[in-house]
């Protein structure tokens, strides 16, 4: 804001606009008006400076990928590294001249190599009136780097090397010495997956913007299935399982031609579709069709016909888009799915190789990061520890080996308006808030699209991870995941105004909004979301999947279309699922009672792992903030009485769910396993006429589809309007300026 303009702001604020209310300050009342007067006009006089600072008033540094870290830091002399911008700051901050003043780091277009992560601490950080924000100068791409740019493929010629491809790829793949651009650091791929600890990935390889694939056979989109297993024993469902150091079988001679499986290695739903891992070959056994896995092993066995394939194997690198590299002689084999250009940033060919997230935010508070593109870490994107009130804004991440954005633990942090596509893990994950007070630590989520996470590690790695409490997403869309969109652990967290869809790609028994297994897991409230189009096999997937006797949620006002089953009670206790519309779902809404299970492994979820979670939590606190809690008394005793366990512990029934005044076009309600009629209360649902959309089913492509005409008989039922027009992302200046 220019000068001028703050003037005018002042004399608006100061000045009487009419002679009337002028103040004389003669005599003693007036005197004293007149001291009340100025008082009120100096603080109306700081607020507009506070937000309205004169020029100069704020301090702009310049960082340039062609600058010099000798320079000054200013426009025309740029500093060449982020982390000589930070010490300026430091600086600055020690000699007392950034006092109640903003700092921006502008950051001009180009690509900054990292080889490190840049790390801020409580002395970078910045104060609610003099925020510190790093970003991209308006109208430049600066990309945080973390590989290498590849130049210099050659067409494969070595003979030996060409009688080990398919005939269909010679001539098309191309290859390049790393070794020969001083690439020697790869990475190691390791065991990742259901149940194992995230670890940096290995090199990956992207071209066009988008990831490639690391040869494998069969190939992407299909599976092998386990012909069989050497020994086995009976799971805890009745099933069989092999055991884990016996191996499983395969079917088939295919890999009577691989020359070498020194490094080979298998990725698998080994026992169920919800539990994947990476395992390293130990031993192949080409005469009994054997394979042997190295230790740790995973958390489960083998099962007869799960899914299955091999990776990692030059001899199967026949398609555009996969590549090899040979670890002993460094050379990387790729067939690109485009004509490798030099001067095309489309075609641009990238290693990743930096093990280390982009930026590291320690205790830091008060610290923006705006249109800055991330791209080809082998770890987490950005890691967020403590501190408050940072902001991850209008960002394009993408390409990364883990997470996108890690928070843990601090308060109010936020990540805005960005792209997240393209993570190996997760996409953005929340922690914070302290269960034991249910103080909330406000984090949240808002107006991001996240598009194919789970690349690697695919099962409960969603794009959105919110444990503690009080945590917020909101206005994202959600697409192309292989499981759950949305993972909740514990209470008050709201999700609302999102687009979730074609989740639940390549797993089953998985929910578009997931939670699980905890009675004190409450206060948790899902509305106006609008889930549609899911995925899934084997069991299935659902919209809002409340597993494991998980209790509590409020799941109001949201639009399910095409879900296969869409509001999933599994076994959970006080739910209300009220004032939605379920369209083509099967069914829209379904019940059980698995907590009154007598096998074992029903029994023990509630006997055991269920009443250990409501003793870790204060009684006091939960039953005056969630009163339903003591209605749990009746089946594990009161807290501090005689509990009740053994033979006098039957289990717990999933009572107390109000469903009211819900629409449904299609299979409305299904009670299966030991859940009763009884354990729903069931008003005003409108399940069996015309409910008189705007837009047919058949014809809908959004949410504002599914709203009510004027006429429709729903109203009478006490139907409350959804805000479908707020649904999803909004366009806003980060948005719109986004790369």
């Amino acid at each position: 804001m220019t000068p001028q303009i703050q003037s005018e702001n002042l004399h608006l604020l100061v000045s009487p606009s009419k002679p009337a209310a002028r103040t004389s300050c003669t005599g003693e009342k007036a005197q004293a008006n007149c001291k009340k007067f100025l008082r009120t006009a100096l603080l109306a006089l700081f607020s507009v400076f506070a937000l309205f600072p004169l020029e100069g008033s704020a301090r702009d540094l310049y960082v340039a990928p062609n600058g010099s870290d000798k320079n000054p830091g200013t426009k025309g002399k740029p500093f060449a590294t982020l982390e000589r911008a930070r010490d300026e700051i430091r600086g600055l901050k020690a000699a007392g001249a950034l006092a109640n003043t903003s700092t921006t780091v502008w950051l001009r277009g180009g690509d900054y190599l990292r080889t490190n992560a840049l790390e801020l601490t409580a002395a970078d950080s910045g104060s609610p009136r003099a925020p510190v924000i790093w970003r991209a100068f308006k109208g430049e791409t600066a990309r945080l780097l973390g590989g290498r740019s590849l130049h210099g493929f050659q067409t494969v010629t070595d003979p030996a090397v060409l009688a080990r491809l398919d005939s269909s790829a010679r001539g098309k793949v191309m290859q390049l010495n790393l070794a020969a651009l001083g690439i020697n650091d790869f990475g190691e791929m390791k065991s990742r997956g259901f149940g194992r600890a995230t670890a940096a990935a290995h090199c990956e390889l992207f071209s066009g913007g988008r990831p490639m694939t690391l040869a494998r056979w069969p190939n992407e989109g299909s599976f092998e299935q386990i012909a069989g297993i050497p020994t086995g024993h009976i799971d805890e469902h009745g099933g069989t399982l092999g055991i884990l150091e016996a191996g499983f079988n395969y079917s088939g001679d295919r890999p009577r031609h691989w020359k070498e499986t020194t490094n080979l290695w298998v990725h698998g739903y080994w026992a169920w579709d919800w539990a994947n891992s990476y395992e390293r070959v130990a031993s192949l056994d080409l005469e009994t069709h054997l394979v042997k896995t190295a230790a740790p092993h995973g958390l489960y066995g083998f099962r007869k016909g799960q899914r299955f394939y091999f990776l990692n194997v030059l001899e199967e690198l026949d398609q555009p888009g996969e590549w090899f590299l040979d670890r002993a002689t460094k050379i990387l084999y790729f067939w690109p799915p485009n004509p490798i250009s030099t001067n095309q940033k489309s075609d641009e060919v990238i290693l990743s190789l930096l093990d280390q997230p982009f930026l590291k935010l320690n205790a830091v508070s008060d610290v923006t990061f705006r249109g800055i593109t991330l791209e080809a870490t082998r770890g987490n994107a950005i890691e967020i520890n403590g501190g408050a009130n940072n902001r991850i804004a209008g960002c394009v991440i993408r390409n990364i080996g883990n997470y996108g954005v890690r928070i843990d633990g601090g308060l109010g942090h936020g990540v805005v308006g960005c792209d997240v596509f393209d993570t190996g893990d997760g996409g953005v994950s929340l922690n914070g808030g302290d269960r034991k007070t249910l103080s909330p630590g406000g984090h949240f989520v808002e107006n991001c699209h996240f598009q194919r996470q789970g690349r690697w590690s695919k099962c409960y790695v969603p794009s959105i991870l919110m444990d503690g409490v009080g945590m917020r997403a909101s206005h994202n869309l959600i697409h192309d995941h292989p499981h759950c969109a949305i993972l909740f652990n514990g209470n008050d967290h709201l999700m609302e105004f999102n687009e979730i869809h074609h989740i639940a790609l390549e797993t089953g028994d998985v929910g578009a909004i997931y939670a699980g297994r905890n009675y004190t897991y409450r206060g948790n409230r899902m509305r106006y979301n609008f889930i549609h189009h899911t995925g899934g096999v084997g069991m299935g997937s659902m919209g809002i999947y409340m597993d494991d006797c998980v209790s509590g949620a409020e799941i109001f006002g949201n639009v399910f279309y095409k879900v296969q089953r869409a509001a999933f009670l599994g076994g959970g206790r006080d739910h209300q699922v009220i004032n939605n519309v379920f369209v083509d779902c099967n069914h829209a809404v379904e019940l059980d009672a698995r907590g009154l299970d007598k096998a074992p492994v029903w029994h023990d979820m509630v006997d055991k792992t269920m009443r250990k979670s409501l003793s870790e939590v204060p009684p006091p606190l939960y039953r005056e903030r969630y009163p339903d809690l003591v209605a749990l008394d009746k089946y594990y005793g009161p807290p501090g009485g005689p509990s009740i366990e053994g033979a006098a512990f039957t289990g717990v029934p999933g009572e107390n769910n109000v469903v009211a005044t819900n629409i449904s076009v299609g299979k409305w309600l299904r009670v299966v396993w030991h859940a009763t009629p009884s354990m729903l209360r069931l008003e005003n649902n409108l399940t069996n006429a015309e409910p008189k959309f705007v837009t047919s089913p058949s014809d809908a492509s959004g949410a504002k589809d599914f709203a009510l005409q004027r006429h429709s008989p729903a109203w009478k039922l006490g139907f409350q309007k959804l805000p479908v027009d707020k649904i999803g992302l909004y366009r806003d200046e980060l948005r719109t300026q986004l790369p």
